[in-house]
Order: structure tokens, then C-alpha cells, then sequence
């Protein structure tokens, strides 16, 4: 496909309907070659024309928009949820699904799950056809053949063909991608970080992972692990970890990490807030940590700032690497509010270098839970519109 009709596309996506002139202006091309590429995108059942422009004082030039009857699946498959959204081709919400799931489970089950929400949003008359699907899952991606490499959190998964599979079962293609990385993809199209080219998404949540985005454009490396920060080693002599080595990031302020370090600190007594939502509930959760930090419980806000400290460590190694200008911090445990975000801030300030943090805003996303959907439907349209993956 032409580098042309992805940037033609791309733009009444992300711009709405637009006047030949303005698309010829927009793009650089002249009127006589971008003519012959909307004759072909119309044939195609692509774009329409939609009235005419306004008057410039001349002759009106036609709208030209994206054919509304487009439909983009887009699929983010977490650790413990799955959402689900059908698209119009500008990524305009249709229908939306989401529901618990457990990774664990394996690639089949989570596969037909997925493909019963899918079924359910073409009986609810969502879509006739897919132009194309979006996944992202928690766990490195070889983004080349659209399989997991050897996801530590998913048994089962190594080598799955879940973009042949998928593919067959909807009759489109399917761009497969890694769960942080549709999130960073995501908050730059429209959170955020939408006018910022070189960004740090960071997902916290059962796991801990990077999307890069580099001179606007992700940042995968050949095998597709760029950003799996959560098993960077931040103690030798620390847990063991899901991974198989010790010491992780992941290990020591992932999700289940938290959960074990409020166990202890409710069982021990240390955290009196934690101690009475234990014998409450029989169990403490990271959102019982956040509450009981919100309420002043020292401990609760202990542990948020270690594990502030640990990311923060990791964080400040990755800007003076990459010098990002934004760091974006998204995921569940996103939910623990300022005493993490402040953390992190103030390691990151004070063990990069200074003309690397001058201007670097380190912030949460705008888009929380629906970061990685949104980012599953840009990839999907990436993909339908002809862009190189």
C-alpha cells in the first residue's frame, strides 16, 4: 500500500471530515495524484464524500470522511480483564464489553472468550464485518509473527498463534501487541501525552512493563521485550520472582507483591488500618493500601513509598538513557495516588541528570483503564490503513 493513502486515511481519522483542498494543502501532494488516491479508497468502501466544504469565497470543494460503516475490533486482554470495543473507522466507540478473566487459564479458554464477546457485539448488530483487530496481552509479543515469547504470567502461551487464529475466526488481519505497549499507544493518540513525540508509558498493575515511543514511533527491539522493566533487578539477595530469577522490580512492587507486603504488615500489626480490614474482610488488596495511606496509616504509606523508591531507581536509569519527554504512569496500581507519584518524582529528579529532568513532567494517565483499548483500536486502524508494521 501507499505511504499516501495510510497518511490520507490516518488523517480523516484522526481530523473528521475534510475539503479536498484542505487534504491536498495538508498532505503536500497535488490535487491530480490525491484524486486518484480517493477514487481508489472510494472504490474500496473506504472514504465518501459528505456535502461541501465552506465557502472560501469560490467553488465549494466536497468534504471527503471515512466511510461510517466502517468497524475496527479492538481487544485489552490483562492479567485478570478483558475489554472488548467495536469502533467506527475515526475510532468513535460503537459498542464496548469487559469482563474478569483469569490469565491462567490459557490460551484457548481467554481465545474463546474473546471471540464470544466479539460474537455477542455482531448479534447485537455492532458489526457486519471487521475491517480489522487490535490485541494487546500482558506478556511479551514477537510483533513480526503475532505470538508471546515465553510470557512469565501466562502458562501455556509461548508461541500461541493467536493472530492466525483470530484472523481465521473473523476473516481480517490482526495486529497482536504487548498489553503496555497498546496503553503507550493509546495515551499518545489521545491522553496525555498526545503532543509529546519520545514518551515513558508505565503500566502497574499485576506486573510492571514500559511502552517506549521514540520520535513517534514505538520502540519494540527485534524480539519484542523493549520496556519489560518489571524484571530488572533492584535487590540480588530479594524475592524470587514469577520470572525464575530474584531480586525483580515486579517481585517487589507488582500487584501481587503489594498484596504480600499488606498481608504481612496486617498480620504483624504494623499497619492498624490493614490489621482491621484483614479481620474485616479476611484478605487486604492494593486499593486497601491506598485507602489506608489516604487515611494517614504510616505504614501503608511506607510501603507505597518503597515501592516508589524501587520504580523510581529503574525510571531515572531509563532518562538518562533515553531522555524522554514524558513519563507517564498508568495500571492499577496507578490508583495509590500522590504519595507514589511524589515518590517517584523525587527519585527520578534527584538521581538523573539534571539536563535530562529540567522539563520532564512525570504524571499519571488521562485515560486510566481505557488506555489500552484505545490504543488496541489505533493499532487496528495502523493496520487496516496500510501503515508498515
Amino acid at each position: 500500500m501507499s505511504p499516501l493513502r495510510y497518511r490520507l486515511l490516518q488523517r480523516l481519522r484522526d481530523d473528521g471530515p475534510v475539503s479536498r483542498a484542505e487534504l491536498a494543502a495538508r498532505l503536500d501532494v497535488p490535487r491530480s495524484r490525491l484524486a486518484a488516491e480517493l477514487d481508489t479508497l472510494t472504490d474500496d468502501g473506504l472514504v465518501r464524500e459528505a456535502g461541501l466544504a465552506a465557502s472560501r469565497g469560490g467553488r465549494r470543494s466536497p468534504l471527503i470522511e471515512l466511510d461510517p460503516g466502517l468497524r475496527l475490533a479492538a481487544v485489552d486482554l490483562g492479567a485478570t480483564s478483558l475489554d472488548v470495543e467495536i469502533t467506527n473507522g475515526s475510532l468513535e466507540t460503537v459498542a464496548a464489553y469487559s469482563e474478569q478473566v483469569d490469565i491462567g487459564e490459557g490460551p484457548r479458554v481467554l481465545l474463546r472468550r474473546v471471540n464470544d464477546l466479539l460474537a455477542k457485539a455482531r448479534a447485537d448488530g455492532a458489526y457486519d464485518r471487521l475491517l480489522s483487530i487490535g490485541i494487546g496481552i500482558p506478556g511479551p509479543v514477537s510483533f513480526r509473527d503475532g505470538v508471546p515469547i515465553s510470557p512469565p504470567i501466562m502458562p501455556g502461551w509461548d508461541h500461541f498463534p493467536l493472530r492466525e487464529l483470530l484472523g481465521r475466526d473473523h476473516s481480517c488481519p490482526v495486529a497482536v501487541d504487548n498489553d503496555v505497549n497498546i496503553m503507550a499507544i493509546g495515551e499518545r493518540h489521545g491522553g496525555v501525552a498526545r503532543s509529546v513525540d519520545t514518551v515513558l508509558f508505565v503500566k502497574i498493575g499485576t506486573g510492571i512493563g514500559c511502552g517506549i515511543h521514540i520520535d513517534g514511533a514505538m520502540f519494540r527491539g527485534p524480539d519484542g521485550c523493549a520496556g519489560d522493566i518489571g524484571h530488572i533487578q533492584v535487590d540480588p539477595d530479594g524475592w524470587p520472582c514469577s520470572c525464575g530469577n530474584t531480586g525483580c522490580l515486579e517481585a517487589h512492587f507488582g500487584g501481587a507483591a503489594l498484596t504480600r507486603d499488606a498481608l504481612a504488615a496486617a498480620r504483624d500489626h504494623s499497619s492498624p488500618a490493614l490489621a482491621a480490614r484483614l479481620a474485616e474482610h479476611g484478605t487486604v488488596t492494593p486499593l486497601d493500601v491506598a485507602e489506608g495511606a489516604a487515611a494517614g496509616d504510616l505504614a501503608c504509606i511506607a510501603l507505597i513509598r518503597d515501592g516508589g523508591n524501587r520504580l523510581g531507581v529503574v525510571l531515572a536509569g531509563l532518562v538518562s538513557f533515553i531522555n524522554p519527554s514524558m513519563i507517564v504512569i498508568g495500571g492499577g496500581l496507578a490508583g495509590l495516588g500522590h504519595v507514589l507519584l511524589a515518590e517517584i518524582r523525587s527519585v527520578v529528579y534527584r538521581r538523573s541528570l539534571p539536563m535530562a529532568t529540567g522539563n520532564l513532567p512525570v504524571v499519571l494517565s488521562e485515560l486510566g483503564p481505557r488506555a489500552g483499548v484505545i490504543g488496541a483500536a489505533v493499532l487496528a486502524s495502523d493496520l487496516a490503513y496500510g501503515q508498515p508494521l
